[in-house]
């Protein structure tokens, strides 16, 4: 499995294809393997680098310290240069998202275009803060499973394929209990970027799924409104994890916003 020494630790990514960067970014509580179709679909046209985020999939352990979207942002920009790439076409699925973002503020020459999917610019209300303690308490004192199971209800389509549900039940029960502390709370300290999406200036596409209930596609496309000159996509039948939910439609949309 191919990794890169970033900001002192080491991250993982899988692979597949040649040409033009494309960079995948998971969100919470995944892994690269989020992307396992988009790599297939995908590798004709861009080399597709799906990246385990820190202490998430293969990449090298993390404390609970908080892992802030701005961090985080340093390692994908990190990655970029390792991978002796200038730009990259950066896809950010939910956390993925607020990390795309984070990266655009601090790092814009490296992006090339930019998909938001099933994400938001803004930051978590009081409490959306005390939501995320709630569940790093939890998962501290119940474990994974109790997790892995509320979030299949809570991020796919009501009627979602039993796939798509084992895939994420996987995702959510190979992340360490540390990393999944972290990742809540440096979501719930991340700054509001809506003022940000005025200043974008790359092709943007922001993908939404019909049935997402935790990010619904009226408050998707407000934020593509705020966009300049951003394209807007929502792709049937899915809730928050349109890539495993509907892959063919999500790889489709990548395809043609890149082509």
């Amino acid at each position: 499995m191919p990794t890169v020494q970033v900001n002192g630790r080491e991250l993982h990514y899988a692979e597949a294809g040649a040409g033009p960067l494309a960079v995948l970014i998971h969100g919470y509580p995944l892994d690269h393997t989020l992307w396992l179709d988009q790599l297939v679909g995908l590798a004709d046209i861009r080399r597709v680098v799906a990246v385990d985020l820190p202490g998430y999939g293969i990449s090298e352990r993390v404390t609970g310290a908080p892992l802030t979207m701005d961090g985080l942002a340093d390692d994908v920009a990190g990655l970029i240069e390792a991978l002796e790439y200038e730009q990259a076409d950066i896809v950010g699925l939910s956390m993925g998202g607020y990390v795309a973002l984070a990266l655009w503020e601090m790092y814009p020459a490296a992006i090339r275009s930019l998909v938001l999917a099933n994400t938001r610019a803004g930051a978590d209300s009081e409490e959306g803060k005390g939501g995320r303690e709630a569940q790093a308490q939890a998962v501290v004192a119940e474990g994974r499973a109790p997790l892995a199971a509320k979030l299949v209800g809570a991020l796919l389509a009501p009627a979602h394929d039993l796939t798509a549900a084992a895939r994420l039940r996987t995702m959510v029960e190979s992340a360490p209990v540390e990393t999944i502390v972290g990742s809540l709370r440096g979501m719930a300290v991340r700054p509001d970027r809506t003022e940000l999406l005025a200043t974008i200036s790359v092709p943007t596409l922001v993908i939404s799924g019909e049935e997402d209930a935790l990010i619904p596609p009226l408050d998707s496309h407000e934020m593509s409104s705020a966009i300049p000159e951003s394209e807007f996509f929502v792709i049937p039948g899915a809730g928050h994890l349109s890539p495993i939910e509907r892959p063919d439609a999500f790889t489709e949309a990548l395809r043609g916003f890149w082509e």
